[in-house]
């Protein structure tokens, strides 16, 4: 089930239409509660660039292929950064156990919970996810698209969907909490991950390779 959701002037946007129903609104609720505004509307944004990347695929109609899934590994995608995740693991573990709680707790079978854990599990991880299922490589090239990857196959529609999801200095926030979540301990922020990476960075910068690129990108943030 989709809603389509309205722009100004009433005229209604397919490409804004989304999954609705349980699993979207726990998704969303979960978001909402753990991430600053612009990672929320981040999430959303990387649903669109994941759902416009699989029809230039030509994989919509794929079996593996499910929308209400996808939906709900990009929404909680950065749940390990938020006030529930305990600062044990990287924040990407932490929120792929966040999400499988919550899908859990909505009678979600097991398969399809170990299907968005894994996506979420390997959303920072380069090359993995592309030998994985439609689910983690789509979750992987969503969130990445909104960094200035594949800005080609989302020109079309992305000021619409920057209009209904506007960025609102998103990578600063997001790189904020990565490192805010990798403080916590050593082993959430091990050797050659993330947040590893991005707190040296800024350490000998006063800013990150990621936020620089954004900045230098297509986005412009």
């Amino acid at each position: 089930m989709n809603d389509t959701l309205a722009l100004s002037g009433g005229l209604q946007n397919e490409v804004l239409a989304r999954p609705t129903g349980p699993m979207a609104e726990a998704s969303l609720a979960a978001a909402r509660a753990a991430v600053h505004p612009s990672v929320l509307n981040h999430s959303i944004r990387g649903f669109y660039w994941a759902r416009l990347l699989a029809a230039h695929r030509g994989v919509l109609n794929d079996a593996d292929y499910d929308e209400e899934l996808l939906f709900a590994a990009h929404v909680m995608h950065d749940l390990g950064t938020g006030p529930d995740a305990p600062g044990r693991l990287r924040f990407e573990m932490e929120g792929a156990d966040l999400a499988a709680t919550v899908l859990t707790g909505l009678g979600t079978p097991a398969r399809d919970v170990d299907r968005v854990w894994e996506a979420i599990a390997l959303h920072t991880t380069p090359q993995i996810p592309e030998r994985m299922g439609l689910l983690t490589y789509l979750t992987y090239e969503g969130v990445w698209i909104d960094f200035g990857k594949h800005f080609d196959v989302v020109a079309k529609e992305q000021r619409q969907i920057h209009a209904a999801y506007p960025r609102l200095e998103m990578v600063r926030h997001l790189t904020d909490e990565v490192l805010a979540h990798g403080a916590h301990s050593e082993t959430a922020a091990p050797p050659y991950a993330i947040a590893y990476h991005l707190a040296r960075e800024r350490e000998a910068d006063g800013v990150t390779i990621m936020e620089r690129g954004v900045a230098n990108g297509p986005w412009g943030e």
